[in-house]
């Protein structure tokens, strides 16, 4: 069996299709829908959510840290990676709200 890789854009979880706030790479060996644990990077809480979501929240940290580095040149709040940052969050909180309280709040 070849894998390849493969673009995200949606992905059918519990009956419904999710739209994903970024494109999210995997691939086709990959069951997106598979759970496993994300830890708050802060104070190591953990809790369980699907592959495609801890995705998303590990998307939400690196446009976090792109962000500060950019402001770092352009000023508080000039960097335009915050957009993502704001979309991921809102995201997490539409589809994912216990995990968002735990892995975000």
């Amino acid at each position: 069996m070849t894998t390849k890789a493969i673009t995200l854009k949606q992905v059918e979880y519990k009956g419904k299709n999710i739209k994903l706030p970024f494109d999210i790479l995997s691939t086709t060996a990959r069951d997106e829908t598979q759970l496993t644990k994300a830890y708050n990077r802060f104070n190591q809480e953990s809790i369980e959510l699907p592959l495609f979501a801890k995705s998303v929240y590990l998307s939400i940290l690196a446009n976090e840290w792109k962000a500060t580095m950019e402001d770092k040149q352009l000023g508080w709040g000039g960097s335009d990676q915050w957009n993502k940052v704001r979309k991921g969050l809102d995201w997490f909180r539409q589809y994912f709200a216990k995990e968002y309280m735990v892995l975000l709040d």
